[in-house]
Order: C-alpha cells, then sequence, then structure tokens
C-alpha cells in the first residue's frame, strides 16, 4: 500500500528507519538517497531506469517470505518504498577491509574499470549471490543477473568472471545468506 501525500511514508534504508511525511509524491529514491542522506555510491545514469547505475537492493516480505530484488532508484517514487528496505552497495560490507563476497571477486577479477556502473553490478551480483540456491552459478545466471547493467567501458568479460568466482569466497557476516534471510531482516 502506498500512502497518500498527507501521511507517512516508513521505510528502512541501510538498516536506518527514515519515517518521513510525504511532501512530493514524485522525489525519487536516487534523489532521497543522494541529496537528503549524502550518500554517493548509488549514480545516476540514464534518469530512466534503462542502465542500472543507480540499482539499489530492495527487500521486502511476500507471502511470509523476503525476497531481495535491484531496483532502480531513479524511476522508484519514495511513496512507493513503504514498509520496504533498501539497501545501497556502500552498506553491504562493514570496511575496506571486510569486502563482501560479491565486492571481493568484483576486486580480484578487475571487474571495475571507470567505476561507475560498479556499484550497480554489486547490486545485481549481491541480488544473485542471495538468490541462488546452489554454490556454483553458471554463466548464463551471471548474464541474466547482470542483464539490467549496462558498462560504457565494455567490461562486461570480468564482470562475468565475478559473478562466476562470488561463490568461492568465504561467507561475509553483513548480508551472509544465513544473515540476510534472518528474522532481524523481516521488520
Amino acid at each position: 500500500m502506498i500512502p497518500n501525500s498527507n501521511q507517512t511514508v516508513q521505510f528502512y534504508l541501510d538498516d536506518e528507519l527514515i519515517q518521513i511525511p510525504i511532501e512530493n509524491q514524485q522525489e525519487t529514491l536516487l534523489d532521497f538517497i543522494r541529496l537528503k542522506k549524502n550518500n554517493t555510491s548509488v549514480k545516476e545514469g540514464c534518469g530512466e531506469g534503462d542502465c542500472g547505475a543507480c540499482l539499489v537492493l530492495q527487500a521486502q516480505t511476500e507471502q511470509g517470505k523476503l525476497v531481495y530484488k535491484p531496483v532502480n532508484s531513479c524511476i522508484k517514487f519514495v511513496p512507493a518504498l513503504h514498509k520496504k528496505s533498501i539497501y545501497t552497495a556502500k552498506y553491504i560490507s562493514k570496511s575496506l577491509q571486510e569486502l563482501h563476497p560479491v565486492q571481493q571477486a568484483m576486486v580480484t577479477c578487475h571487474g571495475s574499470q571507470c567505476g561507475f556502473c560498479t556499484p550497480g553490478f554489486v547490486i545485481s551480483l549481491l541480488a544473485h549471490y542471495l538468490d541462488s540456491q546452489s554454490k556454483k552459478a553458471n554463466e548464463d545466471e551471471v548474464i541474466n543477473a547482470i542483464s539490467g547493467n549496462l558498462c560504457r567501458c565494455t567490461g562486461y568479460r570480468p564482470i562475468i568472471e565475478a559473478g562466476l568466482q562470488m561463490q568461492e569466497f568465504n561467507e561475509p557476516i553483513r548480508f551472509s545468506r544465513a544473515d540476510a534471510f534472518s528474522v532481524e531482516r523481516l521488520q
């Protein structure tokens, strides 16, 4: 349910509870994250939901189960976030010394060139990491997982390799499969 303009929207952003009155029905999540929360890890590329630079991970319950999916923050309006949790690429690891397996795989495989699209690719791969039933992703699954992301440097091969290797790293503390689907995440 999306609240109307005289109500408050409540959602989590990187595990911070956000409760704000709806002042602008058409404020995008991208603008909220960048302008009001000063989080520049979410990039604006096309502004039309086509390039994936602005991807964030959305968590919501569906039929009692927690489901994660990448969403384009440039076309997602803040009122539509009511009772959802949003995570940015900046949040998924505690520090540069404790990278998430998705991030570590991107580093190991040299999956980042200019870096502009990297947070979006990390979010797409994280959604696949959390959704994957097997410990070994195949190339077609990885390609499908990143199909909403554009790399203007045409560097897809290293990113695909990162998607194939991310399962080989140790489970992290934050956003391990156990943590991602824990009762605490069902807030």
